[in-house]
């Protein structure tokens, strides 16, 4: 289960209607802690990226493809931001709990691309952007099997800090 604040969502959305048409990308920082024996993440920080992906370093094999692999169809998050994020996230106690990136005029539902390159245990939230708005918002874990699986998602309005002691 992935949970978050109200303005989380509403700050990944923004992002993903500011990027329009191209993907936005960023990473998702909190806790993770294993409960009952499920995974639970706390998104305590959104660090924004910029889409760094870069059309020249498509395979021969995707680029015979019938749609042009550019930011609008792929993200990519540079590796000096992710070393960024995984500093600050542990000067607060933090990790990297997910990925979030947005799917322009397509549903939030993951590519093939999305599952080669996703790693296990993370959160990986998608925000569809049709015509420049936000509509749907899914969070997706890979299961054993590598196979993207829907998580459940828990928005909440915080009236105090949030953290798992009163959370969970």
């Amino acid at each position: 289960m992935l949970s978050l604040a109200v303005h989380h969502r509403d700050q990944i959305q923004v992002h993903a209607q500011d990027c329009y048409p191209a993907e936005c990308c960023g990473l998702m920082l909190g806790q993770i802690a294993a409960i009952k024996g499920q995974l639970h993440k706390k998104l305590m920080g959104l660090y924004p990226t910029a889409n760094a992906w870069d059309p020249a370093t498509t395979s021969v094999e995707e680029q015979t493809s019938q749609q042009a692999l550019t930011t609008a169809r792929r993200y990519w998050i540079a590796p000096q931001d992710l070393f960024a994020a995984q500093k600050y996230a542990r000067t607060q106690g933090w990790d990297i709990i997910g990925v979030y990136h947005s799917h322009p005029n397509h549903e939030a539902v993951p590519s093939e691309c999305d599952r080669k390159w996703a790693w296990p245990q993370y959160s990986y939230v998608i925000v569809a952007v049709n015509n420049g708005k936000t509509s749907e918002f899914q969070s997706w874990m890979l299961d054993d099997q590598q196979q993207f699986q829907p998580e459940a998602v828990s928005v909440s309005t915080p009236s105090v800090t949030s953290t798992f002691a009163t959370d969970f």
